[in-house]
């Protein structure tokens, strides 16, 4: 990473601009400038994308494809503005042995880099909490070690408020049954974003998540007795 990769201040402050002007002929008008900023985080996507190919096999190709679009899907939404006001894509890993993927997301006093299970369908959820119950030692190993403390805090998500249907509430895996939603994130503030060592940062932010990736992709690949379903 020897030429320094930088998200401009201007691309934070045309998020804040779209956000106060939230309609499609104030965005045709400034269509020049969206282009311009739009081009400065598909290159920050794309160096990310390119160091962290280097420890891991990713499907996304480019910093172009992994930067989502602008323009709001309303049909179903009471929100009827047209624009997302925040920079936003992701990574997805490659092959039926690894899943999950890499979410970062850019916006004034709200970014951060991230990875998900963030809808984990039924089958996907009853091998989790079968993984749980049967030996939580992995997955808390991962979530109390330091690196995982210092960069993401605790594992986030959706929970219940008892215990899953057949578990007991006294389970000493309790705490990760509940999950319904499987999220680590690490937020930066506005001045960390546009510093000349944010690229380095979101690097080893990205590299800190591979514990819980590879271990979430291990159960969901095997069975109960560590058989490959694939």
């Amino acid at each position: 990473m020897k030429n320094k990769i930088l998200i401009p201040k201007s691309s934070l402050d045309f998020l804040t601009q779209l956000k106060e002007n939230n309609n499609k002929p104030w965005f045709e008008s400034n269509k020049p400038n969206y282009l311009k900023e739009l081009n400065h985080i598909e290159t920050f996507a794309d160096a990310l994308l390119q160091e962290l190919s280097k420890t891991d096999v990713l499907e996304t190709v480019s910093g172009k494809k992994s930067v989502y679009r602008i323009y709001r899907d309303i049909r179903f939404s009471k929100d009827k503005t047209p624009f997302k006001n925040y920079w936003g894509g992701s990574f997805t890993r490659a092959t039926k042995e690894r899943r999950g993927g890499y979410y970062f997301h850019f916006e004034q006093g709200n970014s951060f880099v991230a990875a998900a299970f963030w809808g984990p369908n039924a089958a996907d959820l009853k091998r989790l909490r079968s993984e749980f119950a049967h030996d939580p030692e992995p997955m808390q190993k991962i979530l109390k070690s330091k690196s995982f403390i210092e960069t993401f805090g605790t594992l986030q998500g959706e929970q219940l408020k008892t215990a899953p249907k057949g578990y007991d509430v006294n389970h000493k895996a309790i705490d990760l049954l509940r999950y319904k939603q499987f999220l680590i994130m690490k937020r930066f503030t506005d001045e960390e974003v546009l510093s000349p060592i944010f690229l380095e940062k979101a690097l080893e932010t990205c590299k800190n998540m591979r514990p819980f990736l590879d271990y979430m992709s291990e159960v969901l690949t095997t069975d109960i007795n560590g058989a490959s379903i694939l």
